[in-house]
């Protein structure tokens, strides 16, 4: 069968502690498992998780111990004006401030302490093609 179970990301980190501050503040993520190499963050309604592991560690292949490239997580909010507040206040790398797209979403960009590109969108009510 090709049913799929569970998905989970994970991001690979020079800096953990930074990256779980990051998530955590930002989002409903809780840490569900903390380590020196591996932090497991999962959302308070149980649906939603992201790893955060070592870019270092011997589990992560050589190939994807570098910077991150060509890739973007997005978050779909109710409210990234909301976010890029908590965002601003926090310090964190904001890359571009909210913005209306002519996709029909507000649209914001930051970066995490490892420079993964986060894309967090809000649907923009009754937005119409």
């Amino acid at each position: 069968m090709k049913k799929v179970n569970r998905l989970m990301t994970n991001i690979c980190s020079d800096h953990l502690a930074e990256s779980k501050h990051f998530y955590t503040a930002l989002f409903d993520f809780d840490v569900n498992y903390d380590s020196d190499w591996f932090i497991h963050l999962i959302t308070r309604d149980r649906n939603l998780e992201l790893g955060i592991v070592d870019r270092s560690h011997e589990i992560v292949p050589i190939d994807f111990q570098t910077n991150p490239n060509g890739f973007y997580t997005t978050f779909v909010m109710e409210n990234v004006d909301g976010i890029y507040d908590i965002a601003k206040g926090k310090g964190f790398k904001c890359v571009s401030e909210p913005a209306n797209t002519f996709y029909g979403q507000r649209r914001l960009l930051l970066k995490d302490p490892d420079g993964t590109w986060v894309d967090l969108s809000s649907p923009i009510k009754d937005f119409k093609f």
